[in-house]
Order: C-alpha cells, then sequence, then structure tokens
C-alpha cells in the first residue's frame, strides 16, 4: 500500500520550503473577488510559519502562455493572502532569475514570500526540469498543498520532485483523505451524484464508478441521454444521440455489477432555459416536442432522497437540472439539503467537487454541512475517473 509522506515528521525550524499553492483565484480591476482557496491554503501557511521555517510560495494565475501579463500577475494576490494570515508577505516579481534567488537567499525563519506567476514561464507547463531545478534553487524541502492542479505534471508539481524531498501539505493530506474515504475505502452503502450537461464529458467518472457504487444517481442533462436509451421521448431536450449505445452499455454494465442506476421519474419542462418560461411538471415519458428538461421533478426528489437515506457514503459530482436559472434549481437543492441533513445527524459521509457543483451547494446554503467540499476541477474528475495524478504520485514513499 502507497503512504503519503509526513510532514510534521521532518524538523521545519529555519528550513527553506518551496510551497506549491494554489492561488488561481478569480480577478477583476486588481482586486480578488473569491478568495476560497486562499482561504484553504492559510491553516497550512500558518503551519509553516509557526514551524519557524522560511516560505517560499508559487502558483499559477489564468493562462498567461508563457508571457508575462500584468492582468494575471500574482502581484494582488499579495494583500488577500496577508490580511487571511495576518502575516507579511513579501511579493518577489519573478520566479526563478538570479535576482530572485538572491532575495529568497536573504529570508529568515519565519519570513513568507511569494513568487511571479510560474505560467509566465514556458517551462512550467513543459515540465522542464531544467526550470524546476532553478525553482528547487530556492529551497531545501518541497511542499505541495494544491490538490486542483495535481492533474498536470508540470514543473512545479511534478519534476520539481527530482531535485527535493517532496511533501504533501495539510490542506492537501485532507483532501486525499476526503476522496479516499468516499471511493477507496468508503462505508457501505455507497452513493454517487452524477449530473451536468453532457454524458461526453463524464464517460470515464461513469464507467469507473460503475462497479464500485451500490446506487448511481444521474441527473442533469446527461440524464436526458440515458432516457433516450430507454427509448424515452424527450422532446427538444439537450442529449446526445451518439452516446445512446455508450448509456446503454453503462447501464448494462451496473445490472452485471449489482449497481443500481436511479434516473428521473418526472421532470420540470419549459419551452426554453428561461426564468420567463412557464414551466410544468411532467412524468419524464410525456414530454412534448416543444419542451425542455430542465430540473428533476418531486418525485424524483422523494425518490432519490429516500435511496440517500439508505446509504451511509455519498460522492457528489454535478448539478440534477439549470440550477442558475430559477425555478430549475429547485431538485439540486432539495437533494442536497437532504444530504446536508443526513450529514448533520451523521447518517451520511459527504463528499462533494467540481466547479457547478461547488456554486449549487454554495447557493443551497449548504456546503458547510457537506462532511468534505473539493475546490478541484480537473483534479477531482480526473480522480473520479481513476487516473493517477502526477503531482499525487510523488508524494508517496518510496
Amino acid at each position: 500500500m502507497k503512504i503519503l509522506r509526513k510532514l510534521d515528521r521532518v524538523e521545519l525550524q529555519g528550513k527553506r520550503v518551496l510551497l506549491r499553492a494554489d492561488l488561481n483565484v478569480p480577478m477583476k480591476e486588481g482586486k480578488v473577488t473569491d478568495a476560497t482557496r486562499i482561504q484553504r491554503f492559510i491553516p497550512t501557511l500558518q503551519y509553516l510559519h509557526k514551524a519557524g521555517a522560511i516560505v517560499i510560495v508559487t502558483s499559477h494565475l489564468g493562462r498567461p502562455k508563457g508571457k508575462f501579463n500584468a492582468a494575471m500577475s500574482l502581484e494582488p494576490v499579495v494583500d488577500s493572502l496577508a490580511q487571511l494570515s495576518n502575516l507579511r508577505i513579501e511579493f518577489i516579481g519573478e520566479a526563478v532569475s538570479q535576482e530572485a534567488l538572491a532575495k529568497t537567499k536573504g529570508m529568515k525563519a519565519g519570513d513568507v514570500a511569494l513568487l511571479e506567476n510560474l505560467r509566465f514561464y514556458l517551462e512550467e507547463e513543459a515540465n522542464d526540469s531544467e526550470f524546476a531545478e532553478k525553482l528547487a534553487a530556492h529551497a531545501e524541502i518541497y511542499v505541495n498543498d494544491a490538490f486542483s492542479a495535481a492533474h498536470r505534471a508540470h514543473a512545479s508539481t511534478h519534476a520539481i520532485s527530482k531535485f527535493l524531498p517532496a511533501y504533501p501539505g495539510p490542506s492537501m493530506v485532507a483532501e486525499l483523505e476526503a476522496l479516499q474515504a468516499a471511493l477507496g475505502d468508503p462505508k457501505l452503502p455507497v452513493a454517487a451524484l452524477v449530473g451536468g450537461a453532457k454524458v461526453s464529458s463524464k464517460i470515464d467518472v461513469l464507467q469507473h464508478l460503475v462497479p464500485r457504487m451500490d446506487k448511481l444517481i444521474i441527473g442533469g442533462g446527461m440524464a436526458n441521454t440515458f432516457l433516450l436509451a430507454l427509448g424515452m421521448n424527450i422532446g427538444k431536450s439537450l442529449a446526445e444521440a451518439d452516446l445512446v449505445e455508450t448509456a446503454q452499455a453503462i447501464l448494462g454494465k451496473a445490472k452485471e455489477c449489482g449497481c443500481e442506476i436511479l434516473l428521473p421519474v418526472d421532470a420540470v419542462v419549459a419551452n426554453a432555459p428561461s426564468a420567463d418560461a412557464l414551466s410544468q411538471t411532467v412524468h419524464v415519458d410525456n414530454v412534448a416536442e416543444d419542451q425542455m428538461i430542465l430540473d428533476v421533478g418531486p418525485d424524483s426528489i422523494e425518490l432519490f432522497n429516500n435511496h440517500l437515506g439508505e446509504c451511509q457514503t455519498l460522492l457528489w459530482n454535478g448539478p440534477l437540472g439549470a440550477f442558475e436559472v430559477n425555478p430549475f434549481g429547485d431538485g439540486t437543492f432539495a437533494v442536497a439539503m437532504q444530504a446536508a441533513k443526513l450529514t448533520n445527524k451523521r447518517k451520511l459521509l459527504t463528499v462533494a467537487g467540481g466547479g457547478d457543483t461547488v456554486a449549487a451547494l454554495n447557493v443551497a446554503g449548504v456546503a458547510a454541512s457537506f462532511s468534505y467540499v473539493s475546490t478541484a476541477g480537473g483534479a477531482f474528475l480526473e480522480w473520479l475517473e481513476g487516473k493517477e495524478l502526477p503531482g499525487v504520485s510523488v508524494l508517496f514513499e518510496s
């Protein structure tokens, strides 16, 4: 069994630590508009500071394609970082120059600095060893606390481990433990709720989950493709007709594996995904030609909630409907509230992830009640697909 290296066994006093964070936060006019990722990272920063380490923080921001772009500089992030951590943070406007190295070499125990956006260098995304070695020159120890960037084999997440001993940060460990509890070694029965617009983006997820789940709830636009595969008339609903055979194969595999697939039995329909559109609830095999399925109906909500009551673990990725448009979020919110209620009663362990999922749980006001909510997008999805994440693979004991 693979064992993660333990940071708490390392003497950090006076040690130079290169800390890979995910500070890829939304910005507007030079100000951070959502500091969720920064807040997640603060305990790790404070832990290293308290231990007397010299902390050199690295991150990417946006997609500058290997060129300097003032709009994607990490400099504005320093204010949020300093304010939330209550620490003095020095910004260094480069990452691997001799000037940057001279500045970090002059730091003392307890000092914290943030290097400039790593993606201003083409070598970062190329996983370039020479670039990684230059980054490594800043430090004696490497700590990765950015699970959300762990699916990328980049210089700061992968090649860096050739030059420094690599450890997972506390936030990374918490994420991996939550994911292990949901999929690696879950309390049974275990269910997954997978939603979102397209089956095509989650084929690998569904195929990986089917043999591992007792129940699989499918919602959102992707459920329409499964309804189509069952011969239902779905009107002008979003669906992928070319994936009907794939959906049928997944249904067949689920039957073989003893995984119960739960699809909507009724739906909220309208002629367009608009708040002004006249909506009504119909049975899923009674959708008119000019109507679109935009949410699950009350019978589906009751069905899904009853099944959640039979489970001990729930893994959630994707909304059940077009939750951004009122009233097509009711299904997602109702099931999320039930999951949160069961979690608060300690009857259900709930792990959720994916951008739309996090947004939906926040709108429903229940994100804080879930056992764990991952802010990772691509990394969470690739983990659901059963893929090895390059940024995690280098953090295990050899």
